[in-house]
């Protein structure tokens, strides 16, 4: 079974909305890449999957935009050629490599878990507390930025019982971000 990743940007007061940490850097891009090449498929919700496509899908000309930096670009061609699961009741079709996922959440989600592979990631804010409630996250990564927002969405805000979780790895960033990810603890039966 291959597991289900959950990463995204937070601030130290639990805001993940997408303009209220650091702008990204360098280091923060190669670390992202790295993750987003771990992942076999990308699972996003609508509101994300639209924001990325408009960052990040390789433009009809073949060539990156000049406000691009070249550090940029590996994470812009990691994201673009990635498979992409989109889940959204809204949408009537799809494309730049994705496919809708339509049906009952949980049992869509299971059956994506249950292909060979590396993993599957999942970003955004919505998207993620739906299958966290579900039990259908193995593990959690945030990337901490040096900054209080006082506003925006918060990290899994609504999530119905609170999940155990362990540190199972640390990156400290020049920045001063750090990355931190987490696997659930099983329940003792």
């Amino acid at each position: 079974m291959r597991p289900l990743r959950y990463s995204i940007n937070v601030t130290l007061d639990s805001c993940c909305h997408h303009e209220a940490g650091l702008p990204p850097d360098e280091e923060s891009m190669r670390y992202w890449t790295a993750e987003m090449e771990r992942a076999d498929a990308l699972i996003l919700g609508r509101v994300t999957y639209e924001m990325m496509e408009s960052a990040w899908r390789k433009p009809a000309t073949g060539e990156w935009p000049d406000w691009m930096e070249e550090w940029e670009i590996p994470f812009a061609e990691a994201i673009d050629s990635a498979k992409k699961y989109v889940v959204s009741s809204t949408l009537g079709e799809v494309d730049w490599n994705a496919e809708l996922l339509r049906g009952e959440l949980g049992p869509a989600i299971e059956r994506l878990k249950q292909e060979p592979g590396e993993g599957l990631s999942v970003g955004g804010v919505t998207l993620p507390t739906s299958l966290a409630d579900l039990g259908l996250i193995d593990e959690y990564e945030f990337l901490v930025q040096p900054v209080v927002a006082g506003r925006g969405p918060t990290l899994l805000a609504g999530l119905r019982e609170s999940i155990p979780l362990e540190l199972v790895h640390r990156h400290e960033f020049e920045s001063g971000a750090v990355a931190q990810r987490y696997r659930p603890i099983p329940a003792m039966a």
